[in-house]
C-alpha cells in the first residue's frame, strides 16, 4: 500500500458507477439554463440537463431544488463529451412516480390533471410524465361543446383501465360524476321528509304539471300542487328553467318517486270559505265554465261551486248557454256545502224576482270582467 500513488488511493475511495445505475449526490450548482451539477463522489461530476429534469417543460429546477440538496438520478452516459456524467432526474423520478401512480390506481384515487392535448377520440392528460387517455364517451363533455376547448384545462377523473404491457391507461370523468350523482341521491333519499322545503329548477312542463330537479332528483309538481284555482295552467304559474321553492308532499324511496307542492301555492282557500260563508248566504259569483249539466262558478280565489241546470232559471232551459255566459257575474244562493269533498251547490233560480236577481247588463259585466282579469293577473304575478 505504501507504494500506491495518490491517484490510485483516490480511485479506491471513489465509487464506481455504470450506465443505467441510479445514483444520489449533492447539488453543487444550478445555472441559468436550468442545468443541475451534482457531486456524485465519483471522479467526474454529474450533470442533469434541463431536458432530463422533468417531463413537464414548465418545471423549474431552481424552484424545486437548491444548492446542497440531495438528488437522485439515473446514469445515462459516463461522459457527456465535456467530462461530466450525464444524468436523468426524470427517468429516476419516473420509477418513483410509476410506483406512486400504480398505488393510486389500485386504491381508486381521484386524479385532477391538466389536459395536454386533444384528438378526435378524446383527451390526453399527463400525470408526472405518465400519459392517460380519456375517451370522449367518458369525458362528460356536453355535445354542444368542442373538445378542443378543454386543452390546458384541468379535469378530474379516475383510472378505470391500466395495462402496463400494452401501454394502455384509460381514464374516466364520467365515472366520477356518476359517483357524485349517486352520493347526492343517497343523501337525499336518506334525509327526505314530508313537509321538507327544497330549492329546485323547473326542467319540463306538461298539461298536468311540471317536473322539478332537486340536486339531480326529479320530482313531480302536479297542477293541484301549484294552485288552488282550477282554471290555471302550469305555464301560467312557473316557467321552464325557473328556480322555485317546493315542499315534499309524498315520496317513495323504493321507486324513487317524489310528489311536490309549490311554496307559493298559499293557504287553503276552503278554510277561509268555511269561516266566511254558510248555507243560505247570497254571494256574487263569476261564471267560470259551462257544461251540459250546469255552470261552474267562481266564489272566491280557489273556490268554485256548481249551479245545476235545474237551479239556473225558473223557466225550463235546454242548456246553460241560453241564460249564462262565461265571465258573467251573477248573484246566487248557497244551498249546500260539502267541505270534506270540496263541493258547493248554488241556486240562481231561488233569487229570480227579487232584488238579488241576475245581473243582465252584459256590457257592464264585460268591462268589469276585463278590469278584474287585469287585477287578477297582477296579483298572480
Amino acid at each position: 500500500m505504501d507504494n500506491m500513488s495518490f491517484e490510485e488511493l483516490l480511485n479506491q475511495t471513489l465509487k464506481e458507477i455504470k450506465v443505467g445505475q441510479t445514483v444520489t449526490g449533492n447539488i453543487i450548482n444550478i445555472n441559468s439554463q436550468g442545468e443541475i451539477f451534482v457531486d456524485l463522489g465519483y471522479k467526474a461530476d454529474g450533470i442533469i440537463p434541463k431536458s432530463e429534469f422533468s417531463y413537464n417543460e414548465d418545471d423549474d429546477p431552481s424552484k424545486m431544488f437548491k444548492v446542497g440538496d440531495r438528488i437522485t438520478a439515473d446514469v445515462v452516459k459516463l461522459n457527456d463529451g465535456l467530462g461530466n456524467v450525464l444524468l436523468s432526474y426524470k427517468k429516476a423520478n419516473s420509477k418513483i412516480v410509476k410506483q406512486d401512480f400504480e398505488s393510486k390506481v389500485k386504491n381508486n384515487y381521484v386524479f385532477t390533471e391538466k389536459v395536454t392535448s386533444v384528438n378526435d377520440n378524446g383527451l390526453i392528460v399527463d400525470y408526472k410524465g405518465i400519459r392517460i387517455f380519456i375517451p370522449l364517451s367518458l369525458s362528460a363533455i356536453p355535445r354542444d361543446e368542442k373538445p378542443e376547448n378543454y386543452k390546458g384545462k384541468e379535469v378530474t377523473f379516475r383510472v378505470i383501465e391500466y395495462n402496463e404491457q400494452a401501454r394502455k391507461i384509460i381514464g374516466s370523468v364520467k365515472v366520477i360524476l356518476d359517483e357524485q350523482k349517486q352520493a347526492k341521491e343517497s343523501e337525499f333519499w336518506n334525509n327526505v321528509e314530508v313537509g321538507k322545503l327544497y330549492k329546485g329548477t323547473v326542467t319540463s312542463l306538461s298539461s298536468y304539471g311540471a317536473f322539478v330537479d332537486i340536486d339531480g332528483i326529479q320530482g313531480l309538481l302536479h297542477i293541484s300542487g301549484m294552485t288552488w284555482e282550477r282554471d290555471k295552467k302550469p305555464e301560467d304559474i312557473v316557467k321552464l328553467g325557473q328556480e322555485i321553492k317546493v315542499k315534499v308532499l309524498e315520496f317513495d324511496k323504493e321507486n324513487k318517486r317524489l310528489k311536490l307542492e309549490y311554496d307559493k301555492k298559499g293557504a287553503n282557500p276552503w278554510d277561509k270559505f268555511a269561516e266566511k260563508y254558510n248555507v243560505n248566504d247570497i254571494v256574487t259569483v263569476k261564471v267560470a265554465n259551462l257544461m251540459p249539466f250546469g255552470a261552474f262558478v267562481k266564489i272566491d280565489k280557489g273556490v268554485e261551486g256548481l249551479v245545476h241546470i235545474s237551479q239556473i232559471s225558473e223557466k225550463r232551459i235546454a242548456k246553460p248557454e241560453e241564460v249564462l255566459k262565461v265571465g258573467q257575474k251573477v248573484n246566487a244562493k248557497i244551498i249546500n256545502i260539502d267541505l270534506e269533498n270540496k263541493k258547493i251547490e248554488l241556486s240562481i233560480r231561488e233569487l229570480e224576482g227579487t232584488s238579488n236577481e241576475m245581473i243582465e247588463d252584459v256590457a257592464e259585466n264585460t268591462a268589469e270582467n276585463a278590469a278584474e282579469n287585469v287585477s287578477n293577473n297582477t296579483d298572480e304575478v
